[in-house]
């Protein structure tokens, strides 16, 4: 059977006290939508998005997928019907699911989906540690559901239920657009709840199943305590995905991925390293305690850090070692190459075996333009060095402690860029008593 997914995504945020749209909130380097829609695409042929009126950024982060727009928030009933008209004359099944229920894995949709193939409608339902006031999801002896109760209008024995409900639904696309059209919004909000078309589809006689899920994947997020709990949760999934990937994590609950973070075996990662998106590593890398990846490469053996940032644009080739307090952005560290102490390297090719020595800075900003420096394989370029880019480093060249170099060196050359010193002798503290 085909089947449909509906998003629903128009959030304003208004909890998380933001401009931003809800669905934009990020979690591990992107969008709460987006990680739902890495899900969603795994099990549904169709994928439908319901944002709000002027929310082109919510747009952008939904396509290729087709959207909707829910030009007034008259409640969840009501964004679930605005896909009505993309939908028109389909014949599968409908799930409806909600941007801020990000966590939900594609397992969880494919059992939802299955149940629904076989009852009137399938919803998803927890048992959270603190059911707080979620809605109550009431079952007959059967184990059928008959109703979801919001926890205002619940009694105290229905509020001791622990069975609660996460929002998403499944049923017959029919079906489901004839329940969304016939509910109504004679309750406290003057809102069209989703939630109604249970009672609907339980009234008609049909079978209601509650399919259960944890809460780490059912929880939703409506405000920012909320969001943090979801990044932790899926912190969580992250690190134990490093582990059972054949990377060794010192202490696991310090380090922070981003969704998209590639590792390799025997990978080594101490405590309080950062992984932002776009960040790949080969086998048999070590990155020492508070080190700070994003957008970069590091090859196999290399070692990375403590201390040490490599930023968008950085490929540390094979064995080559960043120190601490060093800094790479757009840059090439070739194979074998050191850059061991409080250096930044930007904008910068530095070839195999070539070391840079502590306090050395590319200078690679004329206040409009960006420029690049090279070094020659085995360089060796002294400490406390600047290199004026454009500038190029030949192969095997030596260039002095403390130089500020402006021209090019050629291969095998001293380059020594400074002033001659000076003593005097006597006049270290001439005058000075005491």
């Amino acid at each position: 059977m085909s089947n449909a997914a509906i998003l629903l995504a128009a959030g304003l945020g208004t909890r998380m006290r933001s401009a931003m749209p809800k669905a934009l909130h990020p979690l591990a380097g992107r969008p709460m939508l987006q990680h739902l829609l890495e899900q969603v695409c795994q099990v549904f042929d169709r994928v439908v998005v319901v944002v709000g009126p002027d929310m082109p950024a919510l747009e952008a982060a939904a396509a290729p997928h087709q959207t909707v727009v829910q030009a007034e928030r008259l409640g969840t009933g009501h964004a679930a019907l605005q896909a009505a008209a993309a939908l028109e004359g389909f014949t599968g099944s409908v799930t409806v699911l909600y941007a801020d229920n990000s966590l939900i894995t594609a397992e969880t949709m494919s059992r939802l989906r299955a149940t629904a193939e076989s009852a009137t409608l399938a919803l998803l339902a927890m048992r959270p540690t603190d059911p707080a006031r979620y809605g109550r999801v009431l079952t007959d002896t059967t184990g059928s559901v008959t109703r979801i109760v919001e926890w205002a209008d619940a009694s105290p024995e229905e509020r001791a239920v622990g069975l609660c409900n996460a929002g998403v639904v499944s049923a017959p696309a029919a079906k489901l657009f004839g329940w969304l059209r016939a509910i109504r919004n004679d309750n406290a909000q003057g809102e069209y709840y989703l939630t109604d078309v249970v009672a609907l589809a339980a009234a008609e006689g049909g079978r209601v199943e509650a399919v259960e899920a944890p809460e780490d994947e059912l929880r939703g997020i409506n405000s920012r305590i909320e969001l943090a709990e979801a990044e932790a949760a899926v912190q969580r999934r992250l690190r134990h995905a490093a582990m059972a990937g054949g990377a060794t994590l010192v202490q696991p609950e310090s380090v922070v991925f981003a969704h998209d973070t590639k590792l390799g075996r025997d990978v080594l990662i101490g405590p309080n390293v950062v992984f932002a998106p776009g960040v790949v590593i080969e086998d048999n890398v070590e990155i020492r305690a508070f080190s700070h990846l994003e957008g970069c490469t590091v090859r196999a053996g290399a070692v990375i850090g403590p201390f040490a940032r490599l930023r968008p644009g950085t490929l540390v080739e094979r064995n080559a070692h960043v120190g601490n307090f060093v800094e790479l952005k757009a840059a090439v560290l070739g194979e074998g190459a050191k850059a061991n102490h409080l250096s930044y390297i930007g904008d910068a090719t530095v070839g195999a075996r070539a070391n840079i020595g502590a306090g050395t800075i590319t200078c690679n900003y004329d206040g409009v333009n960006k420029h690049r420096t090279v070094i020659g394989e085995g360089a060796f370029i002294g400490s406390d060095t600047a290199l004026v880019a454009p500038v190029r480093v030949g192969a095997r060249a030596l260039v002095a402690a403390g130089s500020v170099i402006t021209q090019d060196v050629p291969d095998d050359a001293l380059a020594i860029a400074r002033g001659r010193q000076a003593n005097k002798p006597g006049r270290g503290f001439k005058g000075k008593k005491g």
